[in-house]
């Protein structure tokens, strides 16, 4: 009895232990100390496998009684994060940027540990189509937090250029036109696969309901439509496209992670 009392409480702090770990590690990787560079490097990728593992088990269900998948508002969060942080380490290969690797670990040792924390209720998908949408919901979120993270560094890029500009009087636009082409690139791919979410809810739902949800999701695949047919049609560029394309992440970041911490921290109840 005492056995499988230990081996209980062991298996429901599994994934809490592996957060600690995965916090730590994203931890050593935002230490600007030059004599751990190279161990601050290794880090990342550390703490970005052991982030997928807390994922695994926490969406999983690790721990709990009832069946079915376990989502709430920081296990989405977390793991929009821990897609932004692998586009990076493909990015990374390619064109070094330490500086933002100093910004995306600390956010992902926070939501980590917040996943690990407040770990949604389990719930059984009610249609066969649930965990596709499910995915390609998430998928959306990843791709839009990548097209935020790089109109970051769109806009920061330009004030300096704006900068260099008025104190020497030249400039060099080419690295400024290629991140703007990679962020829009990213917005495509979001509003595509934010695109076929939307449809597939559309087609699985057995009742279409206007819930906050679809009202803010709708909003969102709207404003980014609109961004891409500005762009398209009357030339958008610089900060006039990136603030629309903030407008509509913040819809979608509402639309389910702000809808669920309501019902889950605030209300403490279940979200419908």
């Amino acid at each position: 009895m005492i056995l499988s009392s230990a081996s209980a409480t062991v298996g429901a702090q599994g994934p809490l232990l592996l957060a600690l770990l995965a916090a730590l590690s994203y931890g050593i990787a935002t230490l600007p100390v030059a004599a751990i560079e190279k161990l601050s490097a290794v880090a990342l990728p550390t703490g970005w496998l052991l982030h997928l593992a807390v994922l695994v088990l926490d969406i999983g269900g690790w721990g709990s009684d009832v069946p079915g998948a376990r989502l709430g508002f920081a296990p989405v969060l977390s793991m929009t994060v821990w897609l932004v942080i692998g586009v990076h380490a493909i990015e990374s290969r390619f064109v070094p940027l330490p500086a933002v690797r100093r910004w995306l670990a600390p956010t992902g040792a926070l939501v980590v540990v917040m996943a690990a924390l407040f770990p949604g209720e389990s719930r059984q998908f009610g249609s066969p189509f649930a965990p596709l949408h499910f995915v390609l919901g998430v998928g959306s979120y990843g791709l839009f937090g990548a097209a935020v993270l790089h109109a970051t560094l769109l806009d920061a890029a330009e004030r300096r250029l704006r900068a260099k500009v008025a104190a020497t009087g030249k400039s060099s636009s080419m690295p400024l036109l290629q991140l703007e082409r990679l962020t829009f690139r990213f917005v495509e791919a979001g509003f595509a696969v934010l695109s076929a979410t939307l449809l597939l809810g559309i087609v699985s739902s057995v009742q279409w309901r206007w819930d906050h949800k679809t009202v803010l999701s709708i909003l969102g695949w709207a404003v980014f439509a609109a961004l891409l047919a500005g762009r398209r049609l009357r030339g958008w560029r610089g900060r006039k496209a990136t603030r629309w394309l903030y407008v509509g992440a913040v819809l979608l970041l509402l639309a389910y992670v702000g809808s669920r911490f309501v019902f889950e921290i605030l209300l403490g109840r279940p979200s419908a």
